[in-house]
């Protein structure tokens, strides 16, 4: 499993965000204080906090692609 912190402020950003995990087929998890949702749901993410910084949980063994994706979210 790998973690990254990101950060979703913008709708705009959620969709980029929601385009990009649904291309994996790997299960990626998005954590909010003690709230966990599928990254790949628009309405599941839209239903945390996202003034908040956001953890990415990737249960993947190759994920070097996905990780480097998402640099543009931390």
């Amino acid at each position: 499993m790998k973690s990254v912190v990101i950060s979703l402020q913008e709708a705009q950003k959620v969709k980029e965000f929601v385009n990009v995990t649904q291309a994996y087929d790997c299960e990626i998890l998005l954590k909010s204080g003690k709230y966990v949702v599928d990254a790949k749901s628009i309405l599941g993410i839209f239903s945390l906090d996202l003034s908040q910084p956001l953890t990415v949980e990737i249960y993947c063994d190759n994920c070097a692609e996905l990780l480097k994706k998402l640099e543009k979210f931390a």
